[in-house]
């Protein structure tokens, strides 16, 4: 960490204007020494997000590879693309506060078995989002999964998302949202990257416990902050979205059960299938346009 120096790939599929002020809350935050440098990996878009990027932020590196490669396979891409000892890897739909670059690569910095650091998460309407979570055992697995959709509060979901620690101190956790995800070199070349078998979902997971089994550490770091709208991607097909998230949910079951757990794989199977459903349908009964009220 002899050089303040750090790279930044922005996925990006159909986000619209929210690529362009991704792209630059990140160049302007040069509290690390100097911005980063940018790598956006377009999936395909065909909304035109991209041309604002390049015709104003010539600096920028784009990467089409002209389909939609899925996250962690853009993410590959995009670290391929940078000789960086620090890559952020970011939703299009993220905004960087100014000084989060300093307090995530100080981490790296004076700890050096740190191999992801995730910051301070909010929704766009200030509001914190719980992005530094445990990896869940079974029971809570299954609790979450009954309850989320109708519970959000439920003591099942609230060790999973870690609801009741502290957000303004920093911690070590099982994982971090991929959504903003500052990662080490060293760390991530030591797993060869993020699982391409993920399209969409899960992969930050994954990619966090492949790290903490190669003996990494994973830092929650509340000094940064950035600002996730969300679903400004998934919004356009949200029912294959749903059935992409509960397919990754299983290909983790697969990579995490060995031995005599596997014999959960196939009740994992039909209960994923079954949530899957009942999620589908509780977004088509969220989306559904209300009725008119007639008064007389």
């Amino acid at each position: 960490m002899s050089r303040p120096y750090w790279a930044a790939v922005v996925v990006n599929y159909e986000a619209g204007s929210e690529l362009e002020r991704c792209v630059r809350s990140l160049i302007a935050d040069t509290s690390a020494g100097g911005p980063p440098d940018v790598v956006v990996v377009d999936n395909g878009s065909s909304d035109g997000s991209v041309a604002p990027v390049e015709r104003g932020l010539p600096a920028v590196r784009v990467i089409r590879p002209e389909r939609n490669l899925g996250y962690a396979a853009a993410a590959n891409l995009g670290i391929a693309a940078s000789d960086a000892q620090v890559i952020a890897v970011c939703n299009a739909d993220v905004s960087v506060a100014a000084g989060t670059a300093s307090a995530l690569l100080s981490r790296f910095a004076s700890e050096q078995d740190v191999g992801a650091v995730g910051p301070l998460v909010r929704n766009p309407d200030g509001t914190i989002y719980p992005s530094a979570r445990s990896v869940p055992r079974v029971r809570d697995a299954v609790g979450h999964g009954l309850l989320g959709l109708v519970w959000r509060t439920n003591p099942f979901t609230r060790r999973y998302r870690q609801l009741d620690a502290d957000p303004k101190a920093p911690r070590d956790v099982d994982w971090v949202s991929g959504a903003a995800i500052w990662l080490r070199r060293d760390a991530i070349d030591a797993i060869e990257g993020w699982d391409e078998g993920y399209f969409m979902y899960v992969e930050d997971v994954d990619l966090c416990w492949q790290l903490r089994r190669a003996g990494w550490r994973i830092a929650y770091e509340p000094g940064g902050e950035v600002v996730h709208v969300q679903g400004v991607s998934a919004s356009q097909h949200p029912y294959r979205m749903i059935a992409e998230h509960h397919r990754s949910l299983y290909r983790f079951a697969t990579k995490r059960w060995r031995g005599p757990r596997r014999v959960l794989l196939l009740p994992a199977a039909l209960f994923l299938s079954v949530r899957a459903v009942l999620a589908m349908a509780e977004h088509a009964v969220r989306r559904r346009p209300k009725l008119p009220k007639v008064t007389e």
